[in-house]
Parts: C-alpha cells; structure tokens; sequence
C-alpha cells in the first residue's frame, strides 16, 4: 500500500503518528456535550475546551491536556468504537465505520485549512467554557449538520 494512502489501513494497523495525523482538526469532540439521562442522546453545545484553540481548532496544550483537563477523553484505536458521541464527520469515525475521508480532509486536500473553508470545523462558531457557566450550557445547544439542537425537558448530564 503507497504511504500516501496510509488512512486506508484499519485502524488498529496505524502506527501511533498516522493515528494522530487522522484528525482532521475540526474540533467538534473538544465541545462540551449533554447527555440527556432518559434517552441517552447526546446533545453539543457551541462551548470548547478551555484549551480548544477558537482559530486553529487544534488543543493548544496537546501533551499536557489530560493533566490540565481532567475529564479530556482520549480517541484512541481501542476505544473509537465505544464513543457513540463522535460527528457523523469526525475521520476516525468514518473509518472506524468503513468510510473513507472526506474530500474536505487536510490529507486528501493537501490543505489543512480546506476543514474550516468547507464549514466542517468549529472555527468561528464557538465560545470557551472560561466565559460560560454549568447553568447555561442547556442555552447552547447547536443545530450543527448531524446534531440535534432541540433537547425535551429531561434532565441532562455532561456527556
């Protein structure tokens, strides 16, 4: 197989650099999501990380985000399929389902800026949890392509 095309490989076949090299860097599992408690669906909000940065849409401490972040959940080989929560979008869903990247993606565009161009990233969209209290996350939710925006009156919990 061309190394070019290393995203073809079942996952569990990439080493850990092509694994990482996967995300297409649209920042959408670094928002704040709610699960409601009746029926298990997950809702997004339009509030990132505090370390999501709002124009790169790329941590902005990577190494140290799970020390800082404590509940910072991490995508890997053996847990992608587990995470119910990941975009329709997202690269390692769609190959984790058998889907090839999308046109949009940096590693079949040639262009990293290709992600926030076609309107798949968050760029633009988004406020950080540093100016947004608990009790207003239910106040941004987000309609976004493969999100439900509308939550009934059921009680919800950080997903």
């Amino acid at each position: 197989m061309a190394r070019a095309a290393f995203w073809k490989k079942p996952l569990a076949a990439l080493s850990d650099a092509e694994w990482e090299a996967l995300c297409d860097g649209c920042g959408k599992c670094c928002l704040t999501k709610l699960r409601c408690e009746e029926t298990d669906r997950v809702y997004f909000t339009d509030v990132g990380c505090k370390l999501l940065d709002k124009k790169t849409c790329r941590c902005g401490n990577y190494a140290e985000r799970t020390r800082l972040v404590p509940d910072c959940v991490v995508l890997t080989k053996e847990t992608i399929d587990q995470l119910d929560w990941l975009p329709h979008s997202c690269a390692y869903r769609r190959r984790a389902e058998g889907r090839d990247l999308a046109w949009w993606h940096p590693l079949i565009s040639g262009d990293p800026e290709t992600v926030h161009r076609a309107g798949i990233s968050v760029r633009g969209r988004i406020v950080s949890e540093t100016e947004v209290s608990e009790e207003e996350l239910e106040d941004r939710l987000v309609d976004w392509p493969d999100w439900p925006a509308r939550l009934s009156a059921h009680r919800r919990r950080r997903a």
